[in-house]
Formats: C-alpha cells, sequence, structure tokens
C-alpha cells in the first residue's frame, strides 16, 4: 500500500503549485502529545460519544503480481489492523478472520481510513457481502485530493505534521508476508493506523495538516474533519 501511496504522490503532484496555499507563516505545530484523547475525540456537542475506527491493511501479492492497482480485489489481505476508540486498543486481523473486521466496522459511527476507498475497501470487497461504500467514512487521502488536486503520501503528511515517519514500506511488507514474519508485519500495520489516527485528531482539533512542498516550504493545508461523520447508509 505505501508504494501505492508514493506511486499517486510523485505521479499527481507533478506540475502543481502548493505555494498558493501557503500562509505567510506557519505557526509551531503542538507535538501529537497535544492532541485531543482518542477515547473523547471529537469535542462538540454529542460528537463526542461518537465511535469511531481507524483501520489499514498489508496484501498478500503486489500489483505487478495481480497485473495492476486496478485489480485490488486480487490482492488478497495479508494482516489488517484496527483502531477502536470504544476501546482505546488496536485489533489485529489476518485473513482466517477479516469477515470479524468488516463486521466491526459495521458498528463504528466513523470509518477513518488512507486511501481506504481506493484501496482498502476494495481489496476487502471479497471478502464479504457487505457494500463498504455504504459506511459512514472519512478517507483523509480523498480530503487532501479535494483540497489540492493532487495526493500526498502518510508519509509526507506525518512528517511535518507529527514529526514522526513510516517504518519500513509496503515492499519490506510484501516480503515479511512471503517469509511468515506475520508479527512483523502486524506491528508495520500497526504503526501506519496509529500515525492515520494522530492525523485524523490533530486535523480534528486544529483545522489543518502540514507538508512539505516541493520548493521546500512548509504548507499549511486546512481540513474539515467536523463536518463527519456524514453516513451514507440513510
Amino acid at each position: 500500500k505505501a508504494a501505492a501511496e508514493m506511486l499517486l504522490d510523485g505521479l499527481l503532484s507533478a506540475g502543481n503549485k502548493t505555494a498558493a496555499i501557503s500562509p505567510p507563516g506557519v505557526e509551531p505545530q503542538p507535538g501529537v502529545e497535544g492532541l485531543l484523547s482518542p477515547a473523547t475525540a471529537p469535542a462538540k456537542g454529542n460528537a463526542k460519544k461518537m465511535r469511531y475506527g481507524v483501520f489499514d491493511l498489508e496484501t498478500q501479492r503486489s500489483a505487478a503480481e495481480v497485473g495492476g492497482w486496478h485489480r485490488a480485489a486480487r490482492m488478497g489481505v495479508s494482516v489488517a489492523v484496527l483502531y477502536d476508540s470504544e476501546s482505546d486498543s488496536f485489533l489485529s486481523y489476518q485473513e482466517e478472520n477479516i469477515g470479524q473486521l468488516v463486521e466491526r466496522l459495521q458498528q463504528l459511527d466513523l470509518v477513518v481510513g488512507f486511501n481506504s476507498k481506493r484501496f482498502d475497501n476494495k481489496v476487502l470487497a471479497p471478502y464479504t457481502e457487505h457494500n463498504l461504500a455504504l459506511l459512514p467514512s472519512l478517507d483523509i487521502l480523498d480530503e487532501i485530493f479535494l483540497r489540492l488536486g493532487y495526493r500526498l503520501s502518510l508519509d509526507r503528511l506525518a512528517g511535518e505534521t507529527l514529526g514522526v515517519n513510516k517504518e519500513g514500506d509496503g515492499l519490506q511488507a510484501l516480503r515479511w508476508f512471503k517469509e511468515g514474519k506475520m508479527e512483523k508485519l502486524a506491528e508495520y500495520c500497526r504503526k501506519d493506523v496509529e500515525i492515520t489516527r494522530d492525523l485524523y485528531l490533530f486535523g480534528l482539533q486544529h483545522g489543518y495538516l502540514l507538508f512539505r512542498n516541493k520548493a521546500g516550504q512548509t504548507v499549511r493545508l486546512p481540513v474539515d474533519f467536523r463536518r463527519f461523520p456524514a453516513s451514507n447508509r440513510e
């Protein structure tokens, strides 16, 4: 999955100018420790009782092995991790119990992901009869694209916004699966979920995310995560 994000980042940001959305100066951002408590965010109205989840998954096969990214449904799930705000815990799933993940997703008020609509949901689709497009979802990458007109990698956002970086990459994750190193794979996936959760909470609290553009400028990118959940189930 990380390979897909990097490819999109490179292809779709080429030739785009981000300086136009840069403020004259960027205020120092608070650290991760300044984020809302995961179990209580969001903080307005009845939203504080909202049960949200953040998930990510890794695959058994690469895009090259299945004939392209448009065939994500053929990639197969190697491991998936879900953060559940209700229990403030991370839950790991392997292919044999992916059905349990899908059922838990159905219980959430909001499902948060990064490239989840274009990728993760398509990988999950063969494992369920549920229409995952009907989940009340926030795909952070979709929000970035709506603002910029191109996509950014998870690592690029996390480095500037949170001061942390991803560990490993999608190719390494594929090797771990083929070598049977499922604990390492789950740990890698969990880290991506943790980063995605913290980006969500940062954007929710501060109304922006940060990234460095190709000119080396730090850009404040406005986001409006408070408008979620926008349930599509009705």
